[in-house]
């Protein structure tokens, strides 16, 4: 649409990909009426952790978020992450890494691509299966899930019911705290076609218009916390209306649930250093680091 690319600083003869209605975003959470302290991306995948995650053959998108840790600039903030580890912990990944150092080669990764398939091969071993992530957000904001994490999308928080026992209170989301480090979780898109043999071609343009360039088509997913228009004015005009900003605050103007209080787009693709999907490297590794992670043992393949 003309006012999208206007919006975007581009032209239909430069732009480049398809056409994303929205970035959604999944987090890393955890229950936190224990002991258990997540400050580090790597804290997942340490020793004794099984975070709840979508399984990776039921949903493409958890599978596109472990090819997207093996691009360079990914592997390069595991790195990073790894390095801030105290000895205890770096000890513990150091063989599993070491090990991983000749299929990052033989995969044609760069240098640091050992780490990413280290983390991967960890998480994949480890995660508990589920599902669909409502029931992941359901367990780990009840107080008997304690010391659990997940990787689940973020506007799941918004339909959770309060109770003696379940609160988003209960649950921390990772990135949000200040002394956390490394990559917070996954951005992925929406995106729109138009079908060569759509029969009404100019309504499809026009709904896709509508929904891409304006705040009020947009409102069936911007009423929402966690999603965010590709088009930066209706991201502006959105947050305007719904102040996602202050979702977790009461009519007194109490902050009463912080974890609801969306920091924005910006926020999470800078400080909460979001792994966000290129489709098109996902398709260029989908072969190679696909067939490497199909050779994996899931924990639910253990049992």
């Amino acid at each position: 649409p003309k006012d999208w690319a206007e919006a975007n600083g581009v032209s239909a003869d430069s732009y480049k990909g398809f056409l994303p209605l929205q970035t959604l975003n999944k987090v890393f959470m955890f229950n936190n009426t224990g002991d258990a302290k997540y400050t580090n991306c790597w804290d997942f995948v340490y020793e004794g952790s099984h975070p709840l995650f979508m399984d990776i053959d039921s949903e493409l998108v958890g599978k596109n978020f472990l090819y997207m840790l093996t691009k360079e600039e990914y592997a390069d903030k595991l790195k990073e992450a790894y390095d801030k580890l105290d000895a205890t912990k770096k000890a513990y990944f150091d063989p599993v890494i070491a090990g991983e150092e000749s299929d990052a080669k033989d995969l044609g990764l760069s240098e640091n691509g050992k780490y990413a398939l280290a983390w991967i091969k960890l998480w994949v071993e480890n995660y508990t299966e589920e599902t669909d992530d409502g029931p992941i957000c359901n367990t780990l904001v009840d107080t008997s899930a304690k010391d659990q994490s997940g990787l689940l999308v973020y506007s799941k928080l918004r339909s959770v019911e309060e109770s003696a026992n379940v609160s988003v209170n209960n649950i921390t989301v990772a990135a949000y705290q200040d002394d956390y480090t490394g990559i917070g979780g996954y951005g992925y898109n929406h995106y729109l076609f138009l079908t060569k043999n759509s029969p009404l071609p100019w309504t499809a343009c026009a709904f896709i218009a509508y929904i891409t360039c304006t705040e009020d088509g947009f409102s069936a997913w911007g009423k929402d916390m966690g999603g965010y228009s590709s088009n930066p004015k209706v991201m502006e005009a959105t947050e305007a209306k719904y102040q996602h900003q202050k979702g977790g605050y009461n009519e007194a103007g109490e902050d009463q649930f912080p974890a609801k209080d969306d920091r924005g787009y910006d926020w999470w693709t800078k400080d909460g250093e979001l792994v966000l999907e290129d489709p098109q490297y996902c398709a260029d590794v989908s072969f190679t680091v696909g067939n490497w992670i199909e050779m994996l043992s899931k924990a639910s393949d253990k049992n």
